[in-house]
């Protein structure tokens, strides 16, 4: 299975639907000077490099979500939970039984040579059958799970608010992310550029963390 993401919230996210979030973090924003009177359909491509990109207010992208869900392996979820400030929910092996309610699917890192590809699928194969003997056996999903490498398929929906979810795309699709990540992230962040203007135009991929970083407000 190859890594993979949709945008779930907002529903049939396009350009227009990113722009009305700008449209909100405008209206938020200008609740503290109450000057939602001055708000019209296209001030926000003024208001937001003006308050939010020059004088660095990121805090009232605090106010707005955006829902995403990955297909990962177990060791990029890991990775994600990570970052602090987000909600989560996971597919869990504790209740899902591979055995029954559906196949296990892994995830195969594309950076294998031949020789380790063969090795991987050898361990996988190893690892779900032994999963399949054990729940068979009686033994609960929950702790058959223990047998179930980090290649194991993981779905995942996060939620961020627009300034977290630039802090999480400026780490996570620089040099030193993992190249799994990045299979996602990278693709993610053409998206969001696409769809929300001018809040991520700046992030340059596979661009040192440390100086990615230094972008973040």
């Amino acid at each position: 299975m190859v890594p993979h993401f949709a945008i779930v919230r907002p529903k049939n996210f396009n350009r227009e639907a990113g722009i009305d979030l700008l449209r909100d973090v405008e209206f938020f924003a200008r609740i503290s000077h109450r000057s939602e009177d001055s708000q019209t359909e296209d001030s926000w491509q003024r208001f937001i490099p003006a308050v939010i990109l020059q004088k660095g207010d990121w805090s009232v992208t605090e106010h707005v979500n955006v829902s995403v869900m990955m297909v990962v392996d177990r060791g990029i979820t890991h990775e994600i939970v990570r970052h602090r400030i987000g909600a989560y929910t996971q597919e869990s092996t504790r209740f899902v039984n591979y055995d029954k309610k559906m196949p296990a699917a892994f995830i195969i890192p594309r950076e294998l040579n031949e020789a380790d590809r063969q090795l991987w699928f050898l361990s996988i194969e190893r690892a779900e059958q032994v999963y399949k003997e054990m729940v068979s056996g009686g033994t609960s999903p929950q702790i058959a799970r223990s047998v179930l490498p980090n290649a194991l398929a993981s779905k995942i929906i996060i939620t961020y608010n627009l300034r977290m979810w630039r802090h999480f795309l400026l780490m996570r699709t620089s040099k030193e992310a993992h190249p799994q990540m990045r299979e996602v992230t990278l693709p993610l962040l053409s998206e969001f550029k696409e769809k929300i203007p001018l809040l991520y135009d700046d992030i340059i991929p596979l661009e040192r963390q440390a100086d990615a970083m230094k972008k973040m407000r």
